[in-house]
């Protein structure tokens, strides 16, 4: 059974909560009805695991970094030769 649920909250926390909703392919409501579904409420996490979670949700939002086409061995070695000859 579903019921409605008003909140008061800042107008760009939901503007950016509505983006991430979309950027799913799902509406706000079934984003939040997804993260408490997820979570256990018996477990207390401390801060520092909190902190950590959050950087974990950031670094995953993140768009991933190319992978050098030569090692740093290699790059230092050619930069050397570059400056000294």
């Amino acid at each position: 059974m579903k019921t409605k649920l008003t909140l008061t909250i800042k107008k760009e926390v939901v503007e950016k909560a509505k983006r991430r909703a979309a950027s799913q392919g799902i509406s706000l409501s079934q984003m939040i009805e997804d993260i408490f579904e997820k979570e256990d409420p018996s477990v207390q996490y401390s801060e520092s695991q909190l902190a950590a979670k959050k950087l974990l949700e950031r670094l995953e939002e993140m768009d991933s970094t190319k992978v050098p086409l030569e090692s740093d061995k290699v790059a230092l070695t050619k930069y050397l030769k570059e400056k000294y000859g």
